[in-house]
């Protein structure tokens, strides 16, 4: 079991067993059964994150995730020191994937991201996403007024920091981490290299 499996699966054993399927299901794109898992630690205010989301990642998705060869999870990790409000962002992603709505949420987030990074306050700028996102406005705001997901976000970044992650976005590969926001390039050649050996 590799050092952030490990990590996340910890943090699973100590959550209630009504919380377990809400840690990592709703954030995880592909086969259960996909010969490749990749953990991506990510920052929703990190400019290169938001680059890796908007360029790379839908190549991903195509190439990779949607032919079933790869199993995709989002771990959130806000770099608070330099980006002040990735933790509001991550709530509401993380509040919205109660509704089932975290992949819309994480797509919305960077698209935006120029707009609210920079704000003093973003929670109105958030609030004003809830309907974009398609999830119910009461319980998210509720979630999100009552820091219902602050703990999971910091539980996140905990493992994130366990595994050896020290920049945004990092890419935990079966046992290899890859950093940087690397071209569709260097992601084909990690993938199909790892792919090939486990389907020996």
């Amino acid at each position: 079991m590799t050092r952030l499996m490990l990590a996340f699966l910890v943090v699973a054993l100590a959550a209630p067993l009504s919380a377990q399927d809400t840690l990592l299901a709703p954030r995880t794109k592909g086969k259960a059964g996909a010969a490749v898992t990749v953990y991506e630690m990510s920052d929703f205010q990190c400019p290169f994150c938001r680059r890796f989301a908007i360029e790379t990642f839908p190549l991903i998705e195509k190439e990779y995730i949607a032919t079933g060869k790869v199993r995709w999870v989002f771990i959130n990790y806000p770099l608070t020191s330099l980006h002040p409000n990735a933790v509001p962002a991550a709530e509401f992603a993380a509040c919205a994937a109660r509704q089932g709505k975290f992949w819309p949420a994480h797509d919305l987030l960077y698209e935006s991201q120029e707009r609210w990074a920079g704000l003093k306050n973003p929670g109105p700028f958030f609030l004003s996403l809830i309907a974009s996102v398609s999830v119910r406005r009461e319980p998210m705001i509720a979630c999100l007024d009552r820091g219902e997901t602050r703990a999971l976000v910091r539980s996140d970044a905990e493992g994130a920091a366990r595994s050896g992650a020290t920049s945004t976005p990092s890419f935990y590969i079966e046992g290899g981490m890859l950093s940087g926001a690397q071209p569709i390039g260097v992601f084909r050649q990690v993938l199909d290299s790892i792919y090939r050996v486990k389907k020996r």
